[in-house]
């Protein structure tokens, strides 16, 4: 077992990857993530983790959500991202819960 900056990671098998949230500002495991990325001027929810371009990483969470929104985090990542993205992730956030 290692800790990286206080999240311990297992390193038994395939090593998983940490991004930071734009929210929370924590680094957690990338499949519990969402991603946003951002290729030439167009920014949306990269649910595959495969889409071209720049990525910012939020939790499946709500309270992230205003975080990110409330102190931009998606904004400064991406140069560019909008206040409607955050719209689209709640309501992706919301149907997950059904």
């Amino acid at each position: 077992m290692r800790v990286i900056m206080g999240i311990t990671a297992v390193t038994v098998g395939k090593k998983i990857p940490l991004r930071r949230c734009a929210g929370c500002s924590q680094m957690l495991p990338k499949p519990g993530l969402f991603r946003i990325a951002r290729s030439g001027n167009e920014v949306s929810v990269d649910l595959t983790f495969k889409s071209p371009g720049r990525g910012a990483y939020v939790c499946r969470n709500g309270e992230c959500i205003i975080k990110a929104a409330k102190n931009r985090g998606l904004e400064r990542s991406l140069k560019g991202a909008s206040k409607e993205i955050y719209e689209e992730l709640r309501m992706i956030l919301e149907e997950a819960d059904e």
